[in-house]
């Protein structure tokens, strides 16, 4: 996995991820940041040409941002209510055409993931604002969503694990990082009582 990849279980909520976790820290910074987030993602297969410019940055910082509003509304309570804007913004962001995914054969004759035209910005973003409009709109879905429960932790994930008991972005981050400071409390808990 990447530095820009975060398998939160939807791409929307890995766009999300850019600029969350235990330092928010903004991780879309230029061109390449956004076209290997692209790849991670899986928007563009690997080794698909993609002209990603500067100018890509404020359009997926500002769905980005409006993914960030709709989360928060989801994660506020029983019956969310978005903002009229946001909702609006989402289905506007959604309309463009995302590029067609199509099969191609590869050197070994296996079936791979291409793309039937270059991506482009608009039909990029429409692929993730549809991803979201598919999870805010299916309430299961949506009612998997959780933020980690790591210290200062800001990642948001679907929480598909038996029993709905996943507490962590990461299991070997945050999760690790739990554990460790758990054994350290008992550790000093315990050479207190001596």
């Amino acid at each position: 996995m990447g530095a820009l990849r975060f398998d939160s279980g939807r791409v929307c909520l890995d766009l999300v991820a850019t600029r969350g976790g235990r330092t928010v820290a903004e991780r879309l910074h230029s061109g390449e940041s956004l076209r290997e987030w692209l790849y991670e993602a899986g928007l563009v297969p690997q080794g698909t040409p993609v002209e990603v410019d500067e100018d890509w940055l404020g359009p997926f910082t500002a769905l980005r941002a409006l993914l960030e509003r709709l989360v928060t509304a989801a994660l506020g309570g029983a019956h969310p209510v978005p903002q009229a804007a946001d909702i609006a913004a989402l289905n506007a962001a959604a309309l463009a055409a995302p590029p067609a995914p199509a099969a191609v054969s590869g050197a070994d004759g296996a079936l791979a993931r291409s793309l039937a035209g270059p991506p482009r910005c608009e039909g990029l973003l429409a692929a993730v604002a549809r991803d979201a409009v598919d999870l805010f709109t299916d309430p299961p879905a949506r009612a998997q969503l959780r933020r980690c429960a790591g210290e200062s932790c800001t990642l948001v994930y679907l929480d598909t694990s038996r029993g709905r008991r996943r507490r962590w972005c990461s299991s070997e981050v945050c999760g690790n990082r739990e554990r460790v400071a758990r054994h350290r409390r008992r550790t000093v808990l315990g050479t207190q009582r001596r």
